[in-house]
């Protein structure tokens, strides 16, 4: 039986930045996804040594550890840790540096060691150390603020504890199907366990939206679901740029020390279109007249989408590679904004219904000839989901 998983990406709608200083922020999840196969190998009657695979179809890449060497590396008790998850101790660190380390990836690719590493430490402590296979592959850019890291971490969680006793999943069921709420808490806090070799000190937001999928809003530490009632779609642009995250933050709390109360009256704006996105996203759509209604939310989140960039750029952290998207999109008259960090990394263009899609194909011809690459993606969808595969 092959376990396969898929979990999305996610976006910043609102309120990036401001979220540090206690305004309210706005993120959903995009139907681009991160796939996880695990398929267990039957057990060697040969002189073959067992093995755990790592296949990275995206970059072509494939590690791989005799079983033994993994059981070398963690003491018998990680492997039964499935139903508590746990963080990874110093001296398991350690051991797992020590299996990446062997596997000389190239420089070039030498970030995805933090990836591997938590490969490692979910894979010993959901599932021991049995041989497998596990294949990833991804519609999400790595490095580019779409939640690409969490992604990998909630699909892999889910294909992980969907083939243990930890979880109630039924393996007859045909095609994509979801966790109940019980079981998505679990799968939630082992990614946020594997989030955490990652990023070191992550929020748990990009985990819990890419997990619960739909939309969260987040202050002050507290996250809230909901559900929106429009379909949007974003046009989602990739400017290739590499950005600083935490010299980007550091830079807005430096802006507010100098200007303290202009600042203030900055994440008092945010916080304010935040609320007033999610309120336009759960409004009722009447029968009546639902295009009309679908039309005049589109509007209102335009604008609202329009004001939180200007917004941004007054916090310093746009770029000129974002104020080149801007000013194509505004060309077709679309509104567009940044998602996550700045500095670079991807910017959000709503999508109307009423669009043509000669002026979308116009709108991404135009982008993907400044070098940038893009993506159209739904938002609001669902979050992790497994299949199973049976062997004829």
């Amino acid at each position: 039986m092959e376990v396969k998983s898929r979990a999305p990406g996610k976006i910043i709608l609102s309120g990036e930045h401001a979220v540090v200083h206690g305004s309210t922020a706005v993120a959903s999840s995009i139907d681009l996804y991160t796939y996880v196969s695990l398929r267990f190998s039957a057990p060697s009657s040969s002189d073959n040594e067992e093995l755990l695979k790592l296949v990275l179809k995206d970059t072509a890449l494939e590690f791989s550890w005799p079983i033994s060497r993994i059981k070398e590396a963690f003491p018998e008790s990680v492997a039964l840790l499935a139903s508590t998850p746990t963080s990874c101790s110093v001296e398991c660190s350690k051991s797992i540096a020590a299996l990446v380390e062997h596997l000389n990836i190239p420089e070039a690719k030498i970030g995805l060691a933090s990836g591997v590493s938590a490969f490692l430490w979910l894979y010993s402590s959901i599932q021991g150390f049995k041989p497998a296979t596990v294949v990833i592959n991804s519609e999400l850019p790595l490095g580019s603020g779409l939640g690409s890291s969490a992604a990998f971490c909630v699909a892999l969680a889910a294909a992980l504890l969907a083939v243990t006793d930890s979880v109630s999943v039924d393996v007859s069921q045909q095609g994509w199907h979801s966790f109940g709420e019980k079981e998505l808490d679990l799968v939630n806090k082992w990614a946020f366990e594997g989030e955490k070799i990652i990023h070191g000190k992550p929020s748990g937001i990009d985990n819990t939206v890419s997990a619960y999928g739909n939309i969260i809003s987040f202050k002050s530490g507290k996250l809230t679901q909901m559900k929106s009632n429009v379909s949007l779609k974003m046009l989602i642009t990739n400017t290739k740029v590499g950005r600083n995250t935490k010299a980007l933050v550091a830079g807005v709390s430096e802006r507010m020390l100098r200007h303290p109360d202009a600042m203030a009256f900055v994440f008092s704006a945010v916080d304010s279109i935040s609320k007033e996105l999610t309120t336009a996203l759960q409004s009722p759509i009447p029968d009546s007249l639902p295009a009309l209604s679908v039309t005049q939310i589109e509007e209102k989140v335009e604008e609202l989408m329009e004001m939180n960039q200007g917004l941004l750029q007054s916090m310093g952290v746009s770029h000129t590679t974002i104020e080149t998207v801007l000013r194509t999109t505004l060309k077709y008259k679309l509104a567009s904004k940044l998602t996550g960090a700045g500095g670079g990394g991807c910017v959000l263009t709503l999508l109307p219904t009423l669009l043509s899609s000669n002026v979308v194909d116009k709108v991404i011809a135009e982008l993907e000839s400044n070098g940038f690459q893009c993506f159209i993606a739904g938002i609001g969808g669902n979050g992790v989901e497994i299949s199973f595969e049976h062997s004829s």
